[in-house]
């Protein structure tokens, strides 16, 4: 009965657990294991402008471009702008509360280009992150990222 089903399904995915899965290609078998790479935010400064890099060895959002997160911790009543510039992609930046909840997002900035400015008010403390991202289908490239702290209560 296997002979028949590996016959019927040349190449198919057979999954065995969460995290790993059987290639059936043909009469060999092969077990391959997820990554298990853990989540950790690169660590962003207030009032410090970097330039970074968006490629498609980050995080696929699912959308055909990529995502980059850094993370940031912010206390009760700071206002912040959170600004991206680049010439090579149409950049994307979100704020994300500590739960996971975008806060805001902001696509193309006031001044007319594809850069994002985004200004946010924080209500509690916590650490949250900043994510950079690409609109559409473009890989990224080099960008800046700045957070800047306009008001603390």
């Amino acid at each position: 009965m296997l002979k028949r089903l590996i016959s019927g399904l040349n190449p198919s995915l057979i999954f065995s657990s969460i995290f790993s899965l059987t290639l059936i290609t043909g009469l060999s078998v092969k077990s391959v294991s997820a990554q298990s790479r853990p989540y950790n935010p690169i660590p962003l400064e207030i009032g410090r402008e970097i330039t970074d890099k968006l490629s498609n060895q980050d995080v696929p959002t699912g959308q055909g471009g990529f995502s980059r997160d850094y993370g940031i911790t912010l206390k009760p009543g700071e206002q912040v702008s959170i600004e991206a510039k680049s010439q090579a992609f149409d950049t994307i930046v979100s704020l994300i509360a500590p739960g996971g909840t975008t806060l805001a997002e902001n696509d193309d900035g006031p001044d007319g280009t594809d850069n994002s400015l985004l200004f946010a008010r924080v209500v509690k403390p916590g650490n949250y992150v900043v994510r950079v991202r690409s609109f559409g289908e473009r890989p990224g490239g080099i960008f800046t990222l700045k957070v800047t702290r306009l008001r603390s209560e």
